[in-house]
């Protein structure tokens, strides 16, 4: 293997196993800033290694046996002679002794012990967005830019978040803990937004060759499955459940046989999974029995539901859909709901109406560099025949776009635009 693919297969290698990683060492130091610290290290050694002696045969057992030595020499280093780090110590000196070299088994428990961590990222001390972008970063493994392109926001921005909440649960001595009662419902907002963005950036992923991230959405699915048993009788958990099985449903129709996307209006129905469509649809009447049929997760899912029932794109309640939208707008107050509103109405009232909403948009400091409002507006310039707009539109979008099938599926948009400007 050259250089270049030693070290590509050491970063997505390390793109899976990082979250299990810091899950394991936050376990056993109690200590969650440390054990990202740890982890970047063993990351830096198998960059060093890696080239030299060749990709390991079980690649994630070599990393988390050299993170858990790197945490064992570190706690040595220190020499802390309090109890519980002396009881640390025992444990892993213990653990290391019959811990084979590179075959160790990687933690397989870790559905609560993830969850636990991102509870511990959400503590109350840390400002909402702070610990929203903490826990994106270093228990789920997203890199400053997704997070980035998640809030609208620049990376250097995020990256102060970070170092601030980092710096926070360092000092504080927060709790590694799945709370319960009270302190639970003072963090869920949190989690749940922090599963909800993992599965967006898993669904469609913001940099990169490919446009749907399985494991992420995955992983997503399962924090959200296991998050309805931690906290049964709060809505939005349900919600937001419903709403991730529902858009996972469409997996199989999403891209073609080379990984190309395609939009939903010209998917195949019939690859739609029609069993987790049933699943999202009874986590969401769960919801709504719940009372939270208002919430926000409760509404997304509502739409992505209007899809789900609608066996072809001709049969889409688009009226229902806008409703909808205009409901989630009066809680969010978000230009990227009102983009989504905008698709909607353009689907009940034509494009000229949709596109009055897309030219109130163009000013939304927020948008400036979100592809996805050029893109919109390419569309509904090319139905109402504008068409060498609509190319400049999808070109301008297709510049902004950081994922390379979305960009290149732009581009062919623009090029549909301007052979239909010729002729």
């Amino acid at each position: 293997m050259t250089a270049a693919g030693t070290h590509q297969t050491i970063l997505a290698v390390w793109r899976i196993e990082q979250p299990r990683l810091i899950t394991s060492l936050a376990r056993l130091l109690r200590d969650v800033p440390l054990a990202e610290d740890l982890t970047q290290e063993t990351l830096t050694v198998a960059l060093e290694r890696w080239p030299k002696t060749g990709i390991p045969e079980r690649p994630g057992a070599w990393l988390m046996t050299t993170a858990k030595r790197r945490a064992l020499d570190h706690l040595r280093h220190r020499r802390m002679l309090d109890q519980k780090h002396e009881m640390i110590i025992r444990e892993m000196e213990a653990e290391e002794q019959i811990m084979p070299d590179l075959d160790t088994p990687l933690d397989d428990d870790i559905g609560d012990e993830m969850l636990r961590l991102i509870f511990t990222a959400c503590h109350p001390l840390i400002s909402r967005e702070a610990r929203v972008a903490l826990a994106l970063r270093m228990i789920c493994g997203l890199t400053t830019s997704e997070i980035a392109r998640a809030f609208l926001v620049t990376e250097a921005a995020i990256a102060q978040r970070i170092v601030r909440a980092k710096k926070t649960l360092s000092e504080s001595g927060l709790g590694y803990e799945t709370p319960h009662g009270e302190q639970l419902s003072q963090r869920l907002a949190s989690v749940l937004e922090v599963i909800y963005l993992i599965f967006n950036e898993g669904y469609t992923a913001a940099r990169g060759d490919n446009w749907f991230r399985l494991q992420l959405c995955n992983e997503a699915l399962r924090l959200g499955r296991v998050l309805t048993s931690v906290a049964p009788q709060e809505p939005e958990a349900h919600a937001l459940l419903a709403l991730m099985e529902l858009n996972a449903s469409r997996a199989a129709a999403r891209t073609d046989a080379a990984g190309n996307p395609i939009l939903l209006l010209e998917q195949n129905r019939g690859r739609w999974d029609r069993l987790q469509i049933q699943r999202g649809l009874k986590a969401l009447m769960r919801a709504q029995e719940l009372d939270g049929a208002g919430g926000i997760y409760a509404l997304q899912a509502a739409i992505i539901a209007c899809h789900a029932k609608a066996m072809s794109a001709d049969e889409t309640d688009w009226r229902r859909i806008a409703d909808l939208y205009a409901e989630l707008a009066g809680l969010l107050h978000s230009p990227i709901v009102e983009l989504n509103r905008a698709v909607a109405i353009g689907m009940v009232e034509g494009p000229e109406a949709a596109l009055d909403i897309i030219e109130s948009l163009r000013d939304e400091p927020a948008l400036k560099n979100y592809h996805l409002l050029p893109s919109v507006r390419g569309d509904l310039l090319y139905k109402l025949g504008r068409y060498d707009e609509a190319g400049r539109a999808f070109e301008a979008a297709a510049a902004l776009a950081e994922n390379k099938r979305e960009r290149d599926l732009l581009m062919r948009r623009a090029g549909e635009a301007g052979a239909a400007a010729k002729g």
